[in-house]
């Protein structure tokens, strides 16, 4: 009874605007992770992860990684590709083997820039394989993603 209460009810909550805030402490990641953690106490034989495993549920911060890429494909090439032309771009396509799917990443002084949505999402962007970033819709990119996503966990 509680799996269901959690994702109806608890899990959007602690996903609303992750996309814009961005926790970059260890501290804040384990405040939000706390919630799911209390949640399935019955499980205490077993570790975080693997309660999480046997539930068929993914951390915050995994569904969080999950959501950035997501967001990148739309801005990229989805629906709001002409806002994409703008938040990225694109690594030189003759130094790379991806066709131009590749982003630059770009260099700051300071360092709070590194969690801005738009520099933090395009080290995992461009480590993704060539066919999920290839995928011609959202749909079809959802499912490699997540075939993508749960062969690296």
């Amino acid at each position: 009874m509680i799996l269901p209460l959690y994702s109806a009810l608890v899990r959007p909550r602690l996903q609303s605007c992750v996309q814009l805030w961005s926790h970059q402490h260890k501290k804040d990641t384990d405040i939000l992770e706390w919630v799911p953690r209390r949640a399935f106490r019955g499980l205490e034989h077993l570790s975080y992860e693997d309660r999480l495993r046997k539930l068929g549920l993914v951390s915050l911060q995994n569904r969080r990684l999950w959501g950035d890429l997501i967001v990148a494909f739309q801005y990229l090439k989805g629906p709001y590709r002409k806002d994409g032309d703008n938040l990225f771009s694109k690594a030189c396509c003759d130094r790379t083997r991806s066709l131009g799917f590749k982003l630059k990443e770009g260099r700051f002084r300071l360092d709070i820039r590194k969690t801005f949505f738009t520099v933090r999402v395009v080290k995992q962007w461009n480590g993704l394989p060539r066919e999920v970033v290839e995928a011609p819709s959202l749909e079809t990119f959802k499912v490699k993603l997540n075939g993508a996503l749960s062969n690296l966990t």
